[in-house]
């Protein structure tokens, strides 16, 4: 199981509900919308490297309101 932390930048504004239609998308752990330099973080997991690519540049990176994101994979050192 590949774990990430997905930090989405969004249009001003937008930052709840680009969360909240975030959450419920398969993969999707958990979704909050921060203040910082990121305006929504969110935690996912997927089976395969490849299949966390496909949700975040199939599904989270089409939602509208969303002008940047930033994967980093979680790892166990």
């Amino acid at each position: 199981m590949v774990q990430a932390y997905i930090l989405i930048q969004t249009e001003v504004g937008r930052a709840a509900a680009v969360a909240q239609k975030i959450a419920g998308l398969p993969g999707v752990t958990n979704s909050e919308d921060v203040t910082g330099p990121y305006d929504v973080i969110v935690r996912a997991e997927a089976e395969t490297m490849d299949d966390l690519g496909k949700l975040v540049v199939a599904r989270v990176q089409s939602i509208d309101g969303i002008t940047r994101t930033l994967t980093c994979p979680v790892v166990r050192l």
